[in-house]
């Protein structure tokens, strides 16, 4: 058990859109992500997905409604919920959900990637 410093890992990847796990609690893991641009419109059946934002700003864009979200700010979308993410500028967040949850819920697209990449 060691601590994890968001900074760090932060500075391992580049690549947006791809959540890279950091730490796991019980079934849960905790992802950090880069975000720029849009996402695509998605749910996810069987989960609700936290959305933490570390650095930045984002949107979660929802069918009658968009959430703003800053810095220090989160917002939980519940399971089976069409929604999309966006960011004008790079955004840093962290998704809290269960292990295996693929990050396109149940649509497949060219960002799809990994369910369970460590850094």
């Amino acid at each position: 058990m060691e601590k994890i410093n968001f900074d760090n890992k932060y500075k391992k990847f580049s690549d947006y859109w791809s959540p890279k796990v950091i730490a796991e609690i019980n079934d849960y893991q905790f992802k950090l992500v880069k975000i720029q641009g849009h996402f695509i419109w998605h749910s996810h059946e069987h989960s609700d997905e936290a959305f933490i934002v570390i650095e930045g700003s984002m949107e979660i864009h929802l069918e009658n409604r968009v959430v703003t979200l800053e810095k220090g700010e989160m917002f939980v979308v519940e399971k089976g919920i069409e929604h999309r993410p966006f960011a004008k500028d790079e955004c840093k967040i962290m998704i809290v959900e269960p292990k295996d949850i693929v990050n396109t819920g149940n649509k497949k697209s060219l960002l799809t990637s990994g369910s369970d990449v460590w850094i």
